[in-house]
């Protein structure tokens, strides 16, 4: 990748694992920088959402980092981003799960009552993947002026 921005997420690409679990994330990820941090989180969201929507990002072991991912798209000058991946998070309770199985469970239950009536989460995805690429210029600019930084 050329984005600037990427030569902060690169060096901890293998290193910080979603695919382990919260304890081994949050670890790894405590070791990273603060800019490294913000980037990867950011970066792993809006890839997963704008490749297969927030059920995507939820179902997927890549939302063990969905708390991260709101502060670090409001670090980058992002807050519409945050707010609805805050909202969209509401869907599992009040206390967000890490835990990939726990979050598909709640997906699950979502559909037993529902069947194919209603789509979870569905107010929040058109809305997310609108502000990921429009807001603060779109992800990739707001990623790059925000690595530019001192």
């Amino acid at each position: 990748m050329s984005d600037s921005y990427w030569r902060f997420v690169e060096p901890i690409w293998d290193t910080v694992s979603i695919y382990d679990g919260e304890e081994v994330f949050l670890r790894e990820y405590s070791k990273a920088t603060d800019k490294q941090k913000t980037l990867f989180a950011a970066h792993w969201t809006q890839s997963e959402i704008m490749n297969g929507g927030l059920g995507q990002f939820f179902t997927n072991r890549t939302g063990v980092l969905a708390p991260e991912a709101v502060v670090a798209f409001r670090t980058l000058g992002m807050p519409n981003c945050a707010s609805i991946l805050t909202d969209a998070m509401s869907f599992f309770g009040e206390t967000y799960p890490r835990d990939s199985t726990v979050r598909e469970g709640v997906f699950e239950e979502f559909y037993e009552r529902h069947a194919d009536q209603k789509i979870p989460i569905e107010e929040y995805e058109d809305a997310m993947a609108t502000e990921i690429e429009d807001e603060n210029g779109g992800f990739e600019e707001a990623a790059n002026n925000y690595a530019d930084q001192d």
